[in-house]
């Protein structure tokens, strides 16, 4: 199964080399550099490649024909059913990815390829967590049913946790967190983000680390919040302005502007 584009830990077993220097590479912006060690002549190194480059789009918004071509030569190669599974899953969250940053409405194509990896990822395979994960992001940010969305990260939560995926775990601690604090539940909102931030920070995931910074300050009183911010613009910064979506969370006000 390939290393997919919201999993990893940083290491392989036996610290493989090719996947430690994909790995500093990628948590630290350069998913093209990253993709380029890997060979696109198998279908585990392929669909790695395509995931990293679906997650540089989500991260930068740019560079969506190679993302494309990527996808494309996955899914060519791709044999058995978790690997065309794990390809539409990518292809899923290339559509989703277009559709929330207004690229283009692809909203219906990442709900059938999404569709076509549940009918191909069976439950329990290491595969299911991350599948899970993307379609509470499209019930959450796409069909605005957040209902459906904490369902879906919380089997992608027990997903991770029972497949050692730190990587994924953060993106659910965070995303339930998000809800929580949607409804007003403080106190279990400042736990999750915590757990995600505290995971992203052990693995050295340097691009995530920042967002996490940012949703704990939402959660924090002052003056707390604002040195999180500030740490956080410090790592956006130092990353060149990535993740984009960033930028608008982290504005500070302007003066004569009351904060609240």
């Amino acid at each position: 199964m390939a290393h997919t584009a919201m999993s990893g830990n940083g290491t392989t077993p036996g610290d493989d080399p090719l996947q430690t220097a994909v790995w500093r590479l990628r948590s630290r912006a350069c998913w093209a550099d990253a993709a380029a060690l890997l060979p696109p002549d198998s279908p585990a190194t392929a669909l790695q490649r395509a995931a990293l480059l679906v997650e540089r789009c989500l991260y930068t918004e740019r560079g969506w024909a190679d993302a494309e071509d990527a996808l494309r030569t996955a899914e060519a190669l791709a044999h058995g059913d978790e690997e065309r599974g794990a390809a539409a899953c990518e292809r899923g969250q290339l559509a989703y990815t277009a559709t929330l940053h207004g690229v283009r409405d692809r909203a219906d194509e990442a709900r059938a390829a999404l569709g076509r990896a549940a009918a191909l990822i069976p439950p329990g395979a290491p595969g299911r967590a991350l599948l899970d994960f993307r379609r509470g992001l499209i019930a959450e940010n796409l069909t605005r049913s957040p209902q459906a969305a904490r369902a879906a990260y919380r089997r992608a939560h027990a997903g991770a946790t029972a497949h050692a995926d730190p990587l994924l775990l953060s993106f659910t601690w965070r995303h339930l967190a998000g809800l929580a604090l949607r409804d007003g539940e403080l106190a279990e909102a400042r736990q999750g983000f915590a757990e995600s931030l505290r995971i992203r920070e052990e693995l050295g995931y340097l691009v995530g680390t920042a967002p996490a910074l940012a949703s704990l300050a939402d959660a924090e009183s002052e003056p707390e919040a604002s040195r999180l911010r500030e740490e956080a613009r410090r790592l956006f910064r130092l990353l060149g302005g990535v993740p984009t979506w960033l930028a608008r969370q982290l504005t500070p006000p302007g003066p004569g502007v009351a904060t609240a």
